[in-house]
């Protein structure tokens, strides 16, 4: 999937870094892109299964990979442990869920705002099963 992509406003950029054509992607952020392209639509891998999968880095690194380059990229399937939606992009992001089919929760009405959360153990990806959700392993895990 390798493509050369250049830096840019993830999904909460800010902009900052400049003209986005003018700066090369660096090779880590390159690869965490490379699997949230792979993630199929309605599935959802967390910071640290990506983490887990390309077998460097961690959570924070990633995050602050799709914070800074994700607007390439299906950023909404790369999301929290705790399924919950990405602060200040969450009707964005539900939007994209909602057209997807993610296995959503529901929010109690004593939840402030009301949003719902990701099943993740539906939604959540291994890295490795096909996409849909009926060929899905019951574990729930990252990449084996």
């Amino acid at each position: 999937m390798s493509q050369d992509r250049t830096s840019g406003d993830g999904a909460g950029g800010d902009g900052a870094g400049g003209d986005p054509m003018s700066h090369a992607l660096p090779e880590y952020a390159e690869r965490v892109l490379d699997v949230a392209d792979l993630i199929p639509p309605g599935r959802v891998m967390t910071y640290g299964d990506v983490a887990e999968w390309l077998g460097e880095g961690g959570p924070r690194q990633v995050g602050r990979v799709m914070s800074l380059y994700g607007a390439a990229v299906p950023w909404w399937r790369v999301v929290r442990a705790d399924g919950a939606l990405l602060p200040g992009h969450e009707l964005r992001a539900l939007d994209q869920y909602r057209a997807e089919g993610t296995p959503l929760r529901e929010a109690s009405h004593v939840v402030e705002g009301h949003l719902p959360r990701l099943d993740m153990k539906r939604a959540r990806w291994d890295g490795v099963t096909a996409g849909g959700g009926a060929d899905r392993d019951k574990g729930g895990g990252a990449h084996t």
